[in-house]
């Protein structure tokens, strides 16, 4: 009998970061600001904004610091309205919330994505926006811009599950006015924790760097423009939400690879979502036309299930098969189900089209690294266990 395919463990760190690490570690040299130039983080820095093509990369100690700096750094006014979608991380709403502002729940639907005429009604009088393009699924960046730049409201880019990810032929990231990703070891590049935020704006990093930890005059170390520095020397909080040396060192020799990861968990996915479309029971929403996804994970519909409790038996029944499946909605205290952010002020919204798809929606692991007979061993799980639920012979029409 196959064994269950392991789908937690990342990839091996590149035998490149060893040198380096070893280094570090005779040197003791950890702190990001005690060399004079060229430490780990601050050439991760170049080299991740050379990647994505932007002008400057600030490399923080995880996603959520990056989202937090870049809402400081726009400078809101306390209590300002930032819509996020409902189906998102925990963490999203808890970086507005640490910033003093106001999270605003938009709806999603079946396919995952932004609801836009929900978005359009909740837009006027915001501050900010944040898209999460949440487990690497991309809403209509082309309608969410047209209506915020109509409105000249920022977005931010909550984009930690999608390095690699494409929009019209851009790169997701680099579409709003800030872009945030994750390293934490369930994303594509694994330094354990960490993050980086990407922007053209020189006074928003400068902003953003004194914020991070840049006290005194480390900031002359960032490739920025000093007189944006200048401006706010002393005039604002100090975080310290640093990177150290040592997780740059573990992400720099993965940014060669993040090419050939996308292009597997691409044909991963791809390969995975075909088989259990075939599935009366099971339903892979298809992208926007114009994205072109880097998933490291797959997530689909529940068909036909009217009962939560069928829903639960069938996530009981892939994990006796040796598959792990997380009904997003049906999860006990799930971080991404909205109804259980309680530290959000005020009532927890209706958002009944967002709360129908969650109670349905499946979450399943896919990295990269799997191989055809690992993904033809989760295919099966996923499809018998649907069968146990349903009936073989409801599925086939017999």
């Amino acid at each position: 009998m196959a064994l269950a395919p392991n789908v937690y463990d990342a990839e091996p760190i590149p035998e490149a970061a060893r040198a380096e690490i070893d280094r570090l570690l005779q040197s003791g040299d950890l702190f990001r600001y005690t060399a004079p130039e060229d430490a780990p983080v601050a050439l991760l820095e170049q080299e991740f904004a050379a990647l994505m093509g932007s002008r400057y990369a600030l490399a923080v100690s995880s996603c959520s610091a990056a989202l937090f700096l870049s809402l400081c750094a726009l400078d809101l006014p306390r209590d300002a309205r930032v819509l996020i979608p409902a189906f998102t991380f925990a963490a999203v709403p808890s970086a507005i919330v640490h910033a003093n502002c106001r999270p605003v729940l938009v709806e999603v639907g079946r396919n995952y994505r932004i609801d836009m005429d929900d978005f359009a009604a909740k837009l006027p009088g915001a501050g900010a926006v944040i898209i999460s393009h949440m487990r690497g699924h991309t809403s209509d960046m082309d309608a969410i811009m047209a209506l915020c730049d109509e409105a000249g409201i920022p977005v931010i880019e909550d984009a930690a599950h999608s390095l690699g990810t494409l929009w019209n032929g851009r790169k997701v990231g680099t579409i709003g006015r800030v872009g945030c990703f994750s390293f934490q070891s369930y994303k594509l590049v694994n330094a354990g924790e960490g993050g980086i935020l990407i922007t053209d704006d020189a006074d928003l990093v400068a902003r953003a760097v004194i914020m991070s930890g840049a006290y005194e005059h480390n900031w002359k170390k960032h490739a920025v423009l000093h007189e944006a520095f200048a401006r706010w020397q002393n005039r604002l909080p100090l975080y310290n939400m640093r990177m150290q040396n040592l997780s740059a060192a573990v992400i720099r020799p993965q940014l060669p690879e993040v090419a050939r990861r996308v292009r597997d968990g691409r044909a991963n996915h791809d390969y995975v979502a075909a088989a259990l479309n075939s599935s009366p029971w099971l339903n892979v929403p298809d992208a926007l036309p114009p994205e072109e996804r880097a998933p490291d994970s797959i997530q689909f519909n529940l068909q036909g299930f009217d009962h939560d409790a069928d829903a639960r038996a069938f996530a009981d029944a892939a994990a006796a098969r040796g598959v792990k499946v997380q009904v997003f909605g049906l999860s006990t205290d799930n971080a991404r189900a909205f109804w259980n952010w309680h530290f959000i002020p005020g009532d927890t919204p209706e958002l009944p089209q967002t709360r129908a798809m969650l109670m349905r929606a499946c979450d399943v692991r896919l990295p990269a690294r799997l191989q055809r007979a690992e993904l033809d061993f989760i295919i099966g799980a996923l499809i018998a266990a649907a069968e146990d639920i349903m009936g073989e012979s409801r599925a086939y029409g017999t």
